[in-house]
């Protein structure tokens, strides 16, 4: 075959873009199916597991107020940094977990519970 020579696009004053041919190649890792599984399934070869749905314990146990004076039950819901736990993490529902928030704040301000956690 003999060598096909292409004349440059006429640009408008700047650099033109290298054609599609020209331009290097993406690293880093090949793109597959992700790991975990996607709609189509588990990923193949790996160990299938179902995550269980996480369940509010406020509702389970049927509490209805969060008592800003029980600290044990509050403490379930700190880190030990002393932020509050999210909502996708614990499993508590909406409502329970503004409840929450707010008896952890009052708890807080009258130094049931540390604002922050030990410095390291």
């Amino acid at each position: 075959m003999a060598e096909e020579t292409k004349a440059p696009a006429a640009s408008s004053g700047g650099e033109s873009r290298p054609e599609r041919s020209e331009r290097p190649e993406r690293s880093g890792p090949p793109r597959g199916p992700r790991p975990g599984g996607g709609p189509g399934g588990p990923r193949e070869g790996g160990r299938k597991y179902f995550r269980r749905k996480k369940v509010c314990k406020f509702c389970v146990e049927k509490i209805e107020a969060v008592n800003y004076k029980d600290v044990r039950l509050l403490a379930q819901f700190v880190a030990e940094s002393g932020k509050i736990t999210p909502r996708r993490l614990t499993g508590v529902c909406t409502p329970h977990q503004r409840r929450l928030s707010r008896a952890i704040k009052q708890a807080r301000n009258i130094a049931l519970l540390p604002f922050a956690g030990r410095a390291q």
